[in-house]
């Protein structure tokens, strides 16, 4: 797959390929005719990548587990830590978020109930002169 349609199938843009590949988020793409030739373990990692991104992780966290791995097995302590942190951060930030969304379910209410109000008045015909 080249980078257009792996741009294409992954939501992502070609620079934004290119400079997970420069920073060490995906290994160097080998190139087929002087063009990059993606392939299913390269889609499954920048799925991976995305989907970590989406969820708050830096790239600079994401370089940090990405290298553990690449080292093996011996690292695997220090990458569960690392996502222990993120998905503990990444609950706190639901939790703030359903508390915003509360509060803005509470103030549509309070709209919707002046809405209400000023309807019911203006059909019984108050407020006309």
């Amino acid at each position: 797959m080249n980078i257009s349609e792996v741009s294409k199938t992954c939501g992502v843009s070609q620079d934004t390929l290119r400079y997970y590949e420069k920073v060490g988020l995906i290994n160097p793409v080998p190139k087929k005719n002087g063009k990059r030739d993606y392939g299913q373990r390269d889609l499954d990692n920048i799925n991976f990548i995305l989907c970590m991104r989406s969820a708050g992780l830096s790239i600079e966290i994401l370089k940090e587990y990405i290298s553990l791995t690449r080292e093996g097995d011996g690292t695997a302590e220090r990458r569960r830590e690392i996502l222990i942190e993120q998905r503990d951060r990444l609950k706190e930030k639901i939790k703030e978020m359903q508390d915003a969304c509360k509060k803005l379910d509470y103030k549509i209410d309070v709209y919707y109930t002046k809405m209400l109000s000023s309807e019911q008045k203006f059909l019984k015909g108050e407020g006309h002169e």
